[in-house]
């Protein structure tokens, strides 16, 4: 599978890559970036954090905003950001901003029209980890997740699933989807009425049904608008509380749902993953 570069630009001693490839899973072109540290050269394989980005952005929300790049040229981590969902003019849409292009919710979508192009749990999971294993110079022995918002939810839901990764955190996460009117309206798009299938893409039901990480860190600020009707971190810490899943969750005060919170906070999270590889 070809890779087709879009930009390129030194940063603290590494590079910025954007790519675009053409996707089996969502049978449309997607964009990613990567960030490569220094390490690279001395043919090192390194421990691969991905981000997942949440409701109406792309790769570059967090590629030109996140302050990230200091922190993983430091730790030697190579730092992947793909988009949200699959785009185009022949991919289904919606007018509102939380469903359609841009909301892809890391969902396999069952229901038409959507499942034929939205199959992004599928591309985290399996064919973009295969693309870059065949590309980079990754240690895929050492993986790790986070996201914001819907990414969030993304992030603690392939992480739970899937036991591949070392660690996972998020800022701001929708933790319980099946209980908030943005997966409410999600699910039932892309997954029919059926709420069994729901609870296979909700962190606090698959904590609930048994699945299990070593542990979860959690930044939340608490002037965030969405905190109370979308995100309600509360719902987590109950779940995590009954299963004995170590949680640290932090609410911090004055920040909100914005780049500016998570970039204050990246470094922290950074440090936190690569103490896991």
């Amino acid at each position: 599978m070809s890779l087709e570069q879009l930009e390129v630009h030194e940063s603290h001693g590494g590079k910025l890559v954007v790519y675009r490839h053409d996707s089996v899973e969502t049978k449309t072109p997607m964009t990613f970036s990567i960030f490569l540290p220094s390490q690279v050269a001395a043919g090192e394989n390194l421990p691969v954090v991905w981000y997942l980005s949440g409701l109406t952005c792309t790769h570059a929300n967090v590629t030109e905003k996140g302050d990230y790049r200091r922190a993983c040229a430091d730790l030697g981590l190579i730092f992947i950001a793909p988009d949200t969902s699959p785009r185009g003019e022949t991919v289904p849409d919606d007018a509102a901003y939380d469903f359609g292009q841009g909301a892809g919710f890391y969902v396999d979508a069952t229901e038409a029209p959507f499942a034929e192009n939205y199959r992004m749990y599928s591309y985290i999971t399996e064919e973009l980890p295969a693309l870059i294993a065949a590309n980079f110079p990754v240690d895929m022995t050492r993986q790790s997740i986070l996201g914001h918002s819907m990414g969030g939810h993304g992030a603690l839901v392939i992480a739970l699933r899937n036991p591949v990764y070392r660690a996972v955190s998020a800022f701001s996460p929708i933790v319980a989807p099946s209980q908030v009117p943005w997966g409410e309206k999600a699910f039932t798009g892309y997954l029919g009425p059926d709420r069994a299938t729901w609870a296979t893409y909700d962190a606090c039901a698959l904590i609930a049904a048994g699945h299990r990480v070593p542990d979860i860190l959690v930044d939340q600020g608490c002037s965030d608008s969405f905190l109370s009707g979308q995100l309600k971190p509360e719902l987590l810490r109950a779940a995590c509380d009954t299963a004995g899943l170590p949680l640290t969750l932090r609410l911090q005060p004055g920040y909100d749902h914005s780049y500016y919170f998570i970039s204050s906070f990246m470094d922290d999270h950074l440090r936190w993953h690569a103490a896991r590889f």
